[in-house]
């Protein structure tokens, strides 16, 4: 299966010592939310994580999962563009 891409790609800055990072589709978002997510993990991250999940497989449209890391983002403090 083709991975499902954000478009436009979202910009994130886990940590302010580190460089900015780009997430271009679902199973990026989904491997950031994971491994390299540094805010807040409550309800929005949730949401993330899952709609990351429903488009990595197919389930969801891509565009629903990048609204889902964005508003995780905004809420964390480490959107940079969108």
């Amino acid at each position: 299966m083709e991975k499902q891409k954000f478009d436009p790609p979202v910009t994130v800055r886990a940590d302010p010592a580190t460089a900015q990072e780009t997430i271009g589709d679902a199973t990026g978002g989904l491997d950031f939310l994971i491994k390299r997510w540094r805010g807040k993990r409550g309800d929005k991250h949730r949401a993330a994580l899952q709609a990351c999940s429903d488009a990595d497989s197919g389930r969801r449209p891509a565009s629903h999962a990048r609204k889902a890391f964005i508003a995780a983002a905004r809420e964390a403090g480490i959107l940079v563009t969108a």
